[in-house]
């Protein structure tokens, strides 16, 4: 399977999927039918653009949930370790953690990309905007840590 191949489109039906949150608790996306989501797939908690990107979407939430929108952070790193994330930067919505990469890899989230003029295989940094009914009408890949909440809010059309 190439990494294009696994991408997601606007259109399509979300992958249904199960990750444990930062509490250790079960998280499915068909807890949230009925509600709009913003999926977004990063790195690493706690490193420098992660943080920034994390701190986007914390200090945004409220417009986002004035919207009707939930969001949901997905990475590698265990529960334990999301956790003291969330703590520490006083993050205010739910991580899960996918340490297998399985749902990185339905979503199209992994693959080979440039970090420091190397091509390495990884999380590639991607949002998914998803419908009540579970359907993806917003699909963004490599996206930048620093303005992504900006540049989605403007795609969304949710003023401040």
């Amino acid at each position: 399977m190439t990494d294009s191949s696994a991408r997601i489109d606007a259109g399509q039906t979300a992958p249904e999927f199960t990750l444990l949150d930062e509490d250790g608790v079960a998280r499915s996306l068909s807890d949230y039918r009925g509600k709009r989501v913003i999926l977004y797939f990063y790195p690493e908690a706690g490193t420098p653009g992660c943080t920034t990107e994390a701190c986007d979407f914390r200090d945004n939430l409220n417009s986002l949930k004035s919207a009707g929108y939930t969001v949901l952070g997905v990475s590698r790193d265990a529960p334990a370790k999301l956790r003291g994330w969330i703590d520490e930067q006083g993050l205010n919505f739910t991580l899960l953690s996918d340490p297998d990469v399985a749902v990185h890899h339905l979503y199209g989230a992994w693959g080979e990309k440039s970090l420091y003029g190397k091509t390495v295989t990884g999380v590639l940094r991607s949002t998914f905007v998803i419908d009540e009914e579970g359907v993806v009408t917003l699909a963004l890949y490599n996206v930048k840590a620093t303005g992504h909440v900006a540049m989605l809010r403007k795609k969304l059309k949710i003023d401040a």
